[in-house]
């Protein structure tokens, strides 16, 4: 039978196997990545050219490029831009399955995080079903990597946020997660993860050492709701706000969310310009923001270079809320009237603040200045200056159910910031007596609020019904965040 065989053949067999194209983060590839992370497009992208001549059979520029796409979408929220780049994933992903080294742990891994970043990309358009599938698959990847090479910190990083965020879905969505992807984990676990990699990043060169710290601080501040230990962790990593806007954005939001209005405005203030950026217009509507709620005049200048230059989807109608706000509490009711007709006409409503604004825009209720002015300075850690403006108003001052509601949400709020526990739990308890059956939120986040007190004194049984009753509360706004933080509340107590 071998006679019949063509001389080709045997000639064949002798030609070595083509070999396959490996992953390494050269020092080039590193410039590469940091440029991109430092939004200097332009420089990342001329490297990146370069490599692909100078190392053509080096797999891990493609992971360099997918975050260069990722930071265009993910900041600029242009759909057409985004239709664009979102082609480049299926060849990314084809040629390292076909071309990759499959015995590299950057295999699988980069499948998978290339597939989380588009699926993180996807929520901006409300492709809601596409990033969750794409989320399942690259959990599927991770997990199988995980198993190969269990020491690969790198896999660690996306594993330990999943596992995290699937440890917090609320039961009540549970069983579709269950029924649609093989998604699981918990909150313990997800952080176990986490502070391995962030271990390993302040002990060796780990190239997601600033990735890793602000995945950490993120865990700590929204499922721990440990302010504190967010804040310091933020501040241990070597972000430089001062050359990096990203930096920047990261640092001054941990600071607002915080309650570091006035350290927020330092931050951003210190926001590096020149062509060499690409423009993050978003910075300009957190100053904006972090200076309403100081009450600082010049806060409209920033909002409003926010919304006359950004051209995404997200916090547009937030803004013009915002700018609203801003001129009601100096008494320009023409301008405060301007403004919230174009928080009617102008944006999308995608995310919550968006969508508050839009309603409240469309009810035409005018806040209560007192309220408002109490509301922005609290907002931006300024606990005191809002007590004394509530500090001699009663309930009954206001003839509104919703004014009335709020004042007591409020006075429970800033009690609670200034450690006064015992007279916030009373407001936050007339809060839900009261509004638990209202379209507001009040009640809901009175009872989160008051699951968190009775966390830190250590009456478990207490917090735990109070988190409960948080679950059992449906506002028609912020409902979902709220009750994810209720169930990590109650997760922090097994």
């Amino acid at each position: 039978m071998l006679k019949h065989l063509s001389p080709l053949f045997f000639l064949l067999l002798l030609l070595p196997a083509q070999a396959k194209k490996h992953f390494e983060w050269t020092p080039a590839l590193r410039e590469a990545y940091k440029k991109t992370l430092s939004l200097r497009f332009v420089e990342a992208e001329a490297d990146l050219a370069k490599i692909r001549l100078n190392d053509p059979d080096n797999l891990m520029v493609l992971h360099v490029e997918n975050y260069l796409d990722f930071f265009h979408v993910y900041i600029n929220e242009e759909e057409s831009e985004f239709k664009k780049l979102e082609k480049n994933k299926d060849k990314r992903l084809e040629i390292i399955e076909d071309e990759g080294d499959k015995t590299s742990p950057y295999y699988l891994f980069l499948l998978a995080d290339i597939r989380l970043h588009w699926a993180l990309a996807r929520l901006k358009f409300e492709e809601y079903s596409t990033a969750f599938f794409e989320t399942n698959k690259a959990f599927k990847l991770l997990t199988n990597n995980a198993e190969k090479f269990p020491k690969f910190m790198p896999n660690k990083k996306d594993l330990g946020i999943l596992h995290a965020i699937v440890g917090t879905i609320p039961d009540n969505y549970k069983w579709t997660v269950n029924w649609l992807s093989s998604m699981e984990g918990s909150m313990e676990q997800g952080k176990e993860e986490l502070e391995a990699v962030l271990n390993f990043a302040q002990k060796e060169d780990f190239i997601y050492e600033d990735e890793i710290y602000v995945y950490y601080a993120y865990l700590m501040l929204h499922l721990e709701n440990d302010n504190e230990e967010a804040w310091k962790i933020i501040n241990n990593a070597k972000l430089n706000p001062a050359e990096n806007p990203l930096a920047c954005f990261v640092m001054a939001n941990v600071a607002m969310r915080t309650d570091r209005g006035d350290e927020a405005i330092k931050i951003l203030l210190k926001k590096p310009t020149g062509k060499q950026y690409q423009p993050f217009y978003y910075l300009d509507y957190m100053l904006g923001l972090a200076k309403l709620q100081r009450l600082d005049d010049d806060a409209a200048v920033y909002l409003q270079r926010y919304v006359n230059n950004y051209k995404g989807r997200n916090f547009i109608k937030d803004a013009y809320q915002k700018l609203a706000w801003h001129y009601l509490l100096q008494g320009d009711m023409d301008s405060y009237k301007k403004n919230m007709n174009l928080c009617k006409s102008r944006g999308y409503t995608i995310v919550g603040s968006d969508k508050s604004a839009n309603a409240e825009a469309k009810s035409g209720d005018i806040p209560a200045v007192e309220l408002l002015k109490a509301r922005v300075l609290f907002d931006g850690g300024h606990f005191q200056r809002a007590f004394d403006i509530l500090k001699e108003k009663k309930p009954s001052d206001y003839l509104a159910e919703k004014n009335r509601l709020e004042y007591q949400y409020r006075m429970g709020r800033i009690t609670h910031k200034l450690g006064r526990y015992n007279e916030a739990l009373a407001y936050y308890q007339n809060t839900i007596d009261q509004g638990r059956d209202s379209p507001y939120y009040f009640a809901c986040r009175s009872a989160l609020e008051k699951g968190h007190i009775l966390e830190a004194l250590g009456r478990t049984k207490q917090a735990k019904a109070a988190f409960n009753l948080c679950l059992d509360i449906s506002p028609e706004d912020h409902k979902t965040g709220l009750h994810q933080q209720a169930k990590a509340g109650l997760r922090r107590l097994k």
